[in-house]
């Protein structure tokens, strides 16, 4: 094994070059942003030491995880419309699921690896299979480069994965429509108080708000929705002033310091309709091929598809490393190990949203949250 190509430069694909780099093996990274900073990455995540710290673990990178964990943000609450606080739960202090930005985090993986593992700006628009294991990747700039390990971990649109499979993400019925307030403790106090200071769940059946504290005084709101997809796509959300009158209709009676989430944002309100691939998705083995993270088990958030990309990556990099001249059992042992989690936690993450949202919220998250219902 000469070197591992890998599209996509998430948490998944920066982990796997990381752990490969630790090995000795060469990866290369192609990803369609044009800079690291280009875009933004998200909102907190809660890393589990079952898998996400298990794998910063193996890529040496947990002292510099350590160093981003937000204090508190394990703190979970439920609320009332009428903002009353049903279910409170303060940050224990365990670290079992330390919350830390997406975007630090993958600051760190990629200061970590050696210079020049990512290209920048190549987005992949074609690939072509040569025979033998061997593929084509051709740019939209033109440009080509070939692959003797090509590894898809470019997320929920892959351009690997229809190489492996006919699946295709489809629409859960569900759309999170994100916000931001910064200043919360100054500019909107009743707000920054509902929220706490970790993670706030104010929900019913079929919609829900939630929303959590980032450092600096940002809270980052998840406007949730159950309707189906022409009526999200219906809304016009490049006039944010119309969009957040719809929205906020869908919330009347709430109290205001929860529907200011919808009314004050200080971006335009952003839509993320709501995607899953089958959850047994699985693929027969093909030579130099493989998908990880979402590319692989794209599934509704339910904090768990972060977690399961850092794995995949360290796991395969492991894998690959134990067998350098074996590649292809490396790949099918990865697989098969990969297979088995990800069906696991996807029916895990639609049974959450159900909990979320279904007929019986908010009490049925809060007998998940408080562990009267098995997790």
């Amino acid at each position: 094994m000469s070197s591992v190509t890998i599209v996509g430069a998430g948490l998944g694909g920066l982990m796997l070059a990381r752990v490969l780099a630790v090995h000795g093996i060469t990866a290369v990274i192609y990803e369609a942003d044009a800079s690291a900073g280009s875009r933004t990455q998200g909102g907190m995540l809660d890393i589990h030491e079952q898998d996400g710290q298990r794998a910063l673990a193996m890529a040496g990178l947990k002292d510099e995880f350590r160093a981003l964990v937000h204090v508190g943000g394990q703190a979970s609450r439920v609320l009332r419309r009428d903002g009353t606080v049903l279910f409170d739960q303060p940050d224990d202090g365990s670290g079992g699921r330390p919350e830390v930005l997406r975007g630090a985090l993958r600051r760190i993986l990629i200061e970590s690896l050696p210079a020049g593992t990512i290209r920048w700006g190549r987005k992949v628009i074609e690939i072509v299979p040569l025979g033998e294991g061997m593929h084509r990747l051709i740019f939209a700039d033109g440009s080509t480069a070939t692959a003797n390990l090509l590894v898809g971990a470019d997320g929920a649109w892959s351009k690997v994965r229809p190489l492996l499979s006919d699946a295709r993400p489809a629409y859960v019925g569900t759309t999170f429509v994100e916000t931001y307030l910064s200043d919360a403790d100054s500019r909107h106090p009743a707000t920054a108080a509902a929220v706490g200071s970790g993670a706030l769940f104010a929900v019913e059946a079929g919609k829900g708000i939630f929303a959590h504290r980032e450092p600096h005084g940002v809270l980052h709101a998840y406007i949730a929705l159950s309707r189906p997809a022409r009526w999200i796509e219906d809304i016009d959300f490049a006039d944010a002033s119309t969009a957040r009158t719809r929205l906020v209709a869908e919330f009347a009676g709430w109290a205001p310091a929860l529907t200011a989430l919808i009314t004050d944002g200080d971006a335009a309100p952003m839509p993320r309709m709501i995607h899953s691939l089958p959850n047994d998705h699985r693929w027969e083995r093909l030579p130099g091929l493989t998908l990880i993270g979402d590319a692989a088990h794209l599934m509704p958030p339910a904090g768990d598809g972060a977690n399961l990309a850092l794995l995949d990556g360290a796991e395969l990099g492991e894998a690959l490393a134990a067998r350098p001249d074996s590649v292809e059992t490396a790949l099918a042992a990865f697989e098969d190990r990969m297979f088995k989690r990800s069906t696991e936690t996807a029916r895990e993450a639609h049974r959450v949203l159900g909990l979320c949202l279904g007929e019986r919220a908010p009490n049925s998250l809060i007998e998940f949250l408080s562990g009267a219902l098995d997790a």
